[in-house]
């Protein structure tokens, strides 16, 4: 495995290296994914120095990025590109996906946090949500027919956030997700479905929905250990 790699004048400044690898990888989703340090954190900086410890030829895309800093202790700099922004739903990116995959760098593989969670957190109905993740995830096959998709079962908001029906919901969705990703797979296209609900507790987030520093690590490994496969091959 081999990095490509490149210096910008802040990687000069943080002692650290830039890396620009082939593997196109786009974070895709709401809050979650973007954090908002010192609240909350994202799994992206976890999933990040996973990646660079092992080696993977990988660079993170999107049209988004951070104002925060994450420390100058690694060797490797931070990639700060990524697609999500708080409060988008399965509506807003199934709109705006398009765009989105026409200003930058075609992604070979595309993590999809939590689905619908925004759609979920406003009321929206399953009838409502479903269409718009399969909209989504035939938008970005189009734009890249080998497209490998890792979809969240998303893990689940504070116990106490929602009442018993939308815990319901949640639980549905989690099924859902899970027949999405088979009926989505084409013979050049794999959705696999990635489970970060199973032992969620509420010890791993900040608030009522976002990650604290330990709970976007266990989602940083699991995403680890779903895109090892991929990138082996």
């Amino acid at each position: 495995m081999i990095f490509g790699f490149g210096k910008s004048d802040d990687s000069e400044s943080n002692n650290c290296i830039e890396v620009n690898g082939n593997i196109k990888i786009m974070p895709l989703g709401a809050s979650r994914v973007q954090g908002y340090k010192p609240f909350y954190e994202s799994y992206r900086y976890d999933l990040w120095n996973k990646l660079m410890e092992g080696g993977w030829d990988v660079d993170f895309v999107g049209n988004q990025d951070d104002d925060f800093f994450y420390g100058n202790d690694k060797e490797y700099c931070f990639d700060i590109d990524h697609q999500s922004k708080a409060g988008w739903t399965s509506a807003v990116i199934d709109n705006q996906i398009d765009n989105w995959l026409n200003e930058v760098e075609t992604p070979d593989i595309v993590l999809f946090s939590s689905p619908g969670a925004n759609d979920i957190i406003l009321g929206a109905s399953l009838e409502e949500i479903v269409p718009n993740i399969h909209s989504i995830i035939t938008k970005i096959q189009a734009h890249n027919p080998d497209v490998t998709i890792l979809i969240e079962q998303m893990a689940p908001p504070k116990s106490t956030f929602f009442d018993e029906n939308t815990k319901l919901i949640v639980e549905e969705v989690k099924s859902i997700i899970n027949e999405i990703a088979q009926s989505k797979t084409t013979e050049k296209s794999l959705v696999i479905a990635v489970d970060m609900f199973t032992d969620f507790t509420d010890n791993y987030l900040a608030d009522e929905i976002h990650y604290n520093a330990e709970g976007a690590r266990l989602i940083a490994n699991r995403y680890y250990e779903s895109l090892i496969p991929f990138l082996e091959n």
